[in-house]
């Protein structure tokens, strides 16, 4: 939910990163290739892994398997996309000053919300901590190929993001210390 959510807020963020004129340089097919190969065909494959290990030992092995490349996979990625971008950031410090009170406040807002969320729901403590986590998590990462279809985004758009995805991994080591505490 959290992804269709951002894409939806995509062209906005586009807009205020970039201008009114940025909706001018998006190409939809470039967009379009990304949305699908980066997005849909991952998600597609995952689905197809998890429907092969619930009809079968071999997939189960290999779901089993798999399962352990979440983490390191995305240290790679991350560690690609912060040697590809902080080359380029010259031009984009003033835009990271201007998103950073955002996204700590996000940090700190979003799981306290869905905290009061699960509450409300009355939803048993390790399912409420699991909600807070999961309310504070962004995507990120899923979204920068997306905006780097976009014509003209270096280095602002990357920069922002990665910003966003560095808040984002520093405030789930503090949710990992802290949510086992709520009850």
């Amino acid at each position: 939910m959290l992804l269709v959510v951002q894409m939806l807020l995509l062209p906005f963020y586009i807009e205020v990163m970039l201008g009114s004129q940025a909706a001018d340089w998006v190409q939809l097919g470039a967009f379009a290739d990304a949305f699908i190969w980066l997005i849909v065909a991952p998600l597609a494959l995952a689905v197809a892994t998890q429907r092969w290990a619930q009809r079968s030992s071999t997939g189960q092995r290999w779901s089993a398997v798999l399962a352990l490349l979440p983490v390191p996979a995305t240290a790679a990625v991350l560690f690609a996309v912060m040697a590809a971008v902080v080359p380029q950031l010259g031009a984009a410090p003033d835009a990271v000053r201007q998103v950073l009170p955002v996204y700590v406040a996000f940090a700190v807002l979003a799981p306290a919300v869905a905290w009061c969320v699960a509450q409300l729901f009355k939803l048993p403590a390790p399912a409420a901590r699991a909600v807070a986590f999961s309310g504070s998590t962004r995507n990120s990462l899923v979204v920068l190929p997306l905006a780097l279809a976009v014509p003209g985004a270096m280095p602002v758009l990357p920069a922002v993001i990665v910003a966003q995805t560095l808040v984002e991994l520093l405030s789930e080591l503090v949710y990992i210390q802290l949510m086992p505490k709520l009850r």
